[in-house]
């Protein structure tokens, strides 16, 4: 079951993945994205075993960004893949059906190819500008997420939309109101003062948006 919120680590000088995920978990997160761009392999590998544990100790899905091989090392959940990453088919080869696979996408060219190719989720976006992603894809913003929802109906397209890039706590609320599935958060919670207190307040406005509706 692909969950409503997707919290993603990142890399920072001040705090390690491992105590990110162990925030994130504390706090009730139950999708963890490890997400490491400037690591070593044998850096990535020490990290994502000890959030794994992390993670299993939680009951917390844990989904690797890019690292195909990583997420079959370690045995994570499944993995998340950008436009420029492994294929589809080359991740479901080594990881199996049983596995999660997510793909990125921003057009709705880009949810049909990745519909075809099998994922079990879409992660689309960006939502607004954000400096966690480098080569930024062209902004989608609210009404960009409505048509994308509205297409996929009309295309009896059924797989979670995942909305990423720049997310806020206040944007909840309209967001859902586009029809998207879920959010992927990451600068928000890492680079706010109480990340679990921040954690609690996304997973709560969620779940009253969801009785509103």
């Amino acid at each position: 079951m692909i969950s409503r919120f997707h919290y993603l680590t990142q890399d920072l000088e001040d705090v390690s993945h491992e105590q990110q995920a162990l925030d994130a978990c504390q706090a009730g997160v139950k999708w963890l994205q490890l997400r490491m761009k400037t690591k070593s392999e044998s850096e990535r590998f020490l990290i994502a075993n000890k959030v794994k544990e992390i993670c299993d100790s939680f009951n917390c899905q844990l989904i690797i960004n890019d690292y195909v091989s990583l997420a079959k090392q370690i045995d994570a959940d499944g993995v998340h893949l950008g436009k420029s990453d492994t294929t589809i088919e080359a991740a479901r080869n080594s990881l199996g059906n049983d596995k999660i696979i997510g793909g990125t996408a921003n057009t709705f060219e880009d949810i049909q190819k990745l519909t075809n190719e099998g994922v079990d989720y879409i992660g689309v976006g960006p939502f607004r500008f954000t400096t966690t992603k480098k080569n930024l894809s062209h902004i989608v913003g609210l009404e960009g997420y409505r048509d994308l929802v509205s297409n996929c109906k009309q295309e009896e397209i059924n797989l979670p939309l995942i909305a990423i890039g720049g997310i806020t706590l206040k944007d909840i609320q309209p967001l859902m109101a586009t029809g998207i599935f879920g959010f992927a958060v990451s600068s928000a919670i890492n680079l706010s003062n109480d990340r679990k207190q921040t954690v609690q307040a996304f997973i709560k406005s969620i779940e009253e948006t969801l009785v509103l509706k």
